[in-house]
């Protein structure tokens, strides 16, 4: 198993063990801040788990077997939102093939959408009315365990895992779409707006686990998310003719 697969274990098991700390945490005991870096630790590792379902769908989470590679990516967008793994993989292979054109599902549909109306017709493009009602029996489900064992940790749910939910979709949207495609002033449809937000490899991997560097991904779109930072410096290196190739032959 390669270092993706690892990378995907521990946001895994970090994801999982950090939801069932928090569901049963006692917060009263616990400052406004350790609550504050809690949820921040909760929205990234939610975060993380859609980064390895977009991994997968690109087929680079674990390139060397294909089935565990989707089995996993299945698993990666059902524990973060329900989502259904074939038909988002479809809409993100058309996001790379029509970037910024009436065929892209991710792009704003009209010149006059601003942040929020665009947010909102992203979201309507990966939830269905299925996935909220599993996201809110799934939510129900727990609650009632959760008060059944103490009433006072219901909260916990709205803190651990919905609000991380929430944050992690602005988050995805803001530096995954919104950030990198957005065409200052174009009218949509007229071609692809794609860039890379200039951040430092510390503040690219807590914003978004690299995502920022956008226009690398969409060079390269088989390079897994860690692989990023090093594609953005080879790239610039020939001022991006073609130096991310000897990245990816070094990652065979």
């Amino acid at each position: 198993m390669g270092k993706g697969f690892w990378l995907g274990m521990l946001i895994f098991w970090g994801w999982l063990v950090s939801l069932v700390a928090g569901l049963l945490a006692d917060t009263t005991t616990w400052s406004p801040p350790a609550v504050l870096l809690a949820v921040a630790l909760r929205t990234f590792l939610q975060t993380g788990l859609f980064i390895l379902g977009h991994d997968a769908m690109h087929r680079s989470l674990v390139p060397s077997r294909r089935g565990l590679n989707d089995g996993l990516g299945r698993l990666a967008l059902l524990l973060y939102a329900g989502l259904p793994y074939g038909s988002c993989r479809r809409n993100h292979l058309h996001h790379h093939r029509f970037p910024g054109s009436w065929r892209d599902p991710d792009s704003r549909q009209a010149s006059g959408d601003g942040a929020l109306l665009w947010y909102v017709r992203f979201m309507g493009n990966y939830l269905s009315l299925n996935q909220l009602v599993l996201l809110l029996v799934s939510w129900i489900a727990v609650t009632g365990i959760l008060i059944g064992l103490e009433p006072g940790r219901a909260m916990n749910m709205i803190l651990f895992w919905v609000l991380p939910l929430v944050l992690s979709s602005v988050q995805l949207f803001l530096f995954g779409t919104y950030l990198p495609h957005r065409s200052d002033g174009a009218t949509p449809g007229d071609g692809p707006a794609v860039r890379s937000l200039g951040y430092s490899n510390a503040l690219s991997l807590l914003t978004c686990y690299h995502f920022g560097y956008h226009w690398e991904h969409h060079a390269y779109p088989t390079v897994p998310w860690f692989g990023l930072p090093e594609l953005r410096r080879l790239v610039s290196l020939d001022h991006g003719q073609g130096n991310g190739s000897r990245w990816l032959r070094r990652a065979r």
